[in-house]
């Protein structure tokens, strides 16, 4: 399959339905679609051919989505940026895949500049901003303005779609090839799922950039249904496009959804389109989900799980999950089942299927599994083995097929010659009533090898002892699973999708030493 087939089935059945809403914008289907034929054309005719890669620095926005669809439709590979990154990673990226053109927003002109004199290949810059393009850029609008609409190349099945990079065990990024088939199977499966509600207006606040981001655009163009964009997430502009706009579904991670159940307008908005709450990334906390069933009546609130390598899709757990009766059996705690086209089983180290119940890691074999790592056999010989995407991810599957994560297994701490996974630890510390959030990590310990650490954000006008929480643990886990040191931080390092960042928080326990475990 390729993936501009489902805006050329949108321009065949519904020309004139509104496909994007941004910032006061709104283009139909028939509007879209000529602007990305007409993008495809100037960026061949600036020497893009096919299979070249094509980067785009920039939040979310319409221009960000003629961007996706304009590459393709011009036989080109998608290279979205992290927006988080320095000017060297962005450098190391570019010339990595070899990205001889970069789209910038005005948000990120000035960054551009840095990577320009720090890549080996200088791009060719072209400015998707709303003012004037500076003297070096070429102007994103102007380029689309003075040329023709041009034919579908028609790329698609094994043919290279995207380099998406994600972190690399060495140091560098690792860029993962995700081909036509591989994204467009791991949408279908996500369709086939849980499918788009008819009339849906989907708001896109996760970041284009990141594969949660982007999964959710395709799947809603192969739907031939609504984009609502805001440039970030941002609670006041998550409730104004909701309320404005009708929005009816909408993908959050835990601390995002706290953030709008928290905001200030929340109470005075009109929230009545919202029938689908979608959440990523991160467990959500019993208290949250008693939040979310409270404030959002009738929102069917479901979890997502994936990775980059599996473009993203694996696995899904359903509202009906997240009711009273789902609380009460733990089934809200399951990251799901896997997905329709998947296989998905709990391995041990030498690979074989561990006993439901038994923690082993995931691994899932289907599709939607990367063509591999940009330029990397080996790494990708390691991710994929005969066949199946090892995830890293600790975890065990029930006799129904529900898995449950526990760790990360790279993340476990092995505290005097037990097995502690710091998922469990922290599930027992966020159900303290004054903590906000935590994380636990493992950090050198002279006695036992590796110590349980935990960095503990209280809720506001709160405050708590590191005996607080270490007597809070001893009623739940075992005393070798508690913390041994604690310490509190007004907030914890998030990344654009919302992750907490568990490496920058580890990284100063561990900066002297060769390896960061025991």
């Amino acid at each position: 399959m390729y993936l501009t087939q489902g805006l050329h089935r949108s321009l065949q059945q519904n020309p004139d339905r509104l496909a994007i809403s941004f910032k006061g914008r709104r283009r139909t289907f028939r509007e879209f679609a000529d602007r990305a034929a007409r993008l495809a054309t100037a960026l061949r005719g600036i020497g893009m051919a096919e299979g070249d890669r094509v980067g785009m620095l920039s939040l979310n926005s319409d221009r960000y989505l003629e961007y996706v669809m304009g590459v393709w439709w011009g036989g080109g590979v998608l290279n979205p940026v992290n927006i988080r990154w320095s000017a060297a990673e962005i450098a190391y990226s570019l010339d990595d895949c070899d990205t001889r053109i970069l789209i910038v927003d005005d948000h990120f002109a000035a960054i551009a500049r840095e990577v320009c004199a720090l890549a080996r290949t200088v791009p060719i810059l072209i400015h998707a901003g709303d003012g004037a393009a500076p003297p070096d850029m070429l102007s994103f609008d102007a380029l689309i303005a003075a040329a023709a609409p041009m034919q579908d190349a028609g790329r698609g099945g094994a043919d290279l779609a995207c380099v998406m990079y994600t972190g690399g065990t060495t140091g560098f990024p690792k860029g993962v090839m995700q081909t036509h088939l591989n994204m467009w199977s791991s949408c279908i499966m996500r369709i086939a799922e849980s499918a788009p509600l008819p009339g849906t207006a989907v708001l896109h606040a996760a970041p284009f950039f990141h594969v949660a981001g982007l999964g959710r655009a395709l799947v809603q163009f192969i739907a031939g249904e609504a984009h609502v964009i805001i440039p970030a997430f941002d609670a006041s502009d998550v409730l104004k496009a909701i309320g404005e706009e009708h929005v009816s579904d909408v993908l959050l991670v835990p601390t995002m959804i706290q953030a709008v159940l928290n905001h200030p307008d929340f109470a005075t908005t009109d929230l009545t389109s919202l029938k689908r709450l979608t959440y990523g990334a991160s467990p959500i906390p019993e208290s949250l989900l008693d939040r979310v069933i409270e404030c959002l009546p009738g929102v069917g609130l479901s979890h997502s799980y994936g990775m980059t390598e599996a473009c993203p899709s694996i696995s899904a757990n359903s509202p009906s999950n997240h009711d009273e009766a789902g609380r009460k059996s733990g089934l809200y705690r399951s990251i799901g089942r896997g997905l329709p086209g998947l296989m998905v089983k709990v391995v041990d180290a030498d690979g074989k299927e561990v006993p439901r119940g038994m923690v082993g890691e995931i691994v899932v074999r289907g599709p939607n599994v990367m063509a591999g790592y940009w330029k990397k056999p080996e790494e990708t010989a390691q991710a994929v083995r005969d066949g199946w995407l090892h995830t890293g991810d600790g975890a065990y599957m029930d006799d129904q097929g529900y898995l449950y994560i526990v760790d990360r297994i790279k993340d476990m701490i092995v505290s005097g010659g037990e097995n502690v996974y710091s998922a469990e630890v922290e599930g027992v510390i966020v159900r303290h009533p004054a903590v906000a959030s935590c994380a636990v990590i493992g950090i050198p310990h002279d006695t036992w090898g590796e110590a349980v650490h935990a960095v503990v954000v209280c809720k506001p006008g709160v405050a708590l002892s590191e005996d607080d929480i270490r007597g809070h643990c001893r009623q739940f886990i075992a005393a070798y699973k508690c913390p041994k040191t604690v310490e509190f931080r007004e907030q914890l390092p998030l990344s654009a999708a919302g992750k907490i960042l568990k490496r920058d928080i580890r990284a100063p326990y561990w900066a002297d030493r060769q390896r960061a475990v025991n």
